[in-house]
């Protein structure tokens, strides 16, 4: 199976069978979208002490990797107030608890995720973006993901705590 999808952040295919059975994501971001690999000095690379993806059972929702150069912009300034400590743009829900009901990320105790909303220009709530990490503590999860659809599906962010 191969999808191709042109959206507003640039081209994404995915080949293989689906999520966890070869799948694999690959992005190109657009120029300038304010991912952390359009900073200058910084080259996007994975690595880091951010273990994206690791932790218990699979998730039945992610579907490879995600760069951060490949995410919206409004996601890099998210990531950077969760590393900064920064209060949450919406306090009533970002760093709450994300219950993972539906198992589309690895298994964890109930109280290992935490979401926050990454702001879609134009839109009049939260939108559908969102970033979940878990483990570690406030500025230092242990692993980090983003979903565009409301928690549909996921990838891993591999190269979160890159600075």
């Amino acid at each position: 199976m191969a999808v191709a999808a042109l959206g507003a952040f640039g081209y994404t295919e995915v080949t293989g069978d689906g999520p966890g059975q070869g799948s694999s994501p690959s992005s190109q971001s657009p120029q300038g979208q304010g991912g952390r690999g359009d900073r200058p000095g910084q080259d996007g690379g994975s690595g880091g002490s951010g273990r994206a993806g690791q932790g218990g059972r699979e998730g039945r929702g992610l579907s490879g990797t995600c760069p951060v150069t490949t995410l919206p912009g409004e996601a890099d300034a998210v990531i950077d107030e969760i590393l900064a400590g920064a209060p949450p743009r919406h306090p009533g829900d970002d760093g709450k608890h994300f219950g993972n009901y539906e198992g589309a990320l690895p298994s964890e105790a109930s109280s290992y995720y935490r979401e926050y909303t990454v702001d879609t220009p134009g839109a009049r709530t939260r939108g559908a973006r969102r970033i979940v990490v878990g483990g570690g503590t406030r500025t230092d999860p242990d692993v980090w993901y983003y979903t565009g659809d409301h928690y549909a599906s996921f990838c891993a962010i591999p190269d979160a705590e890159d600075q």
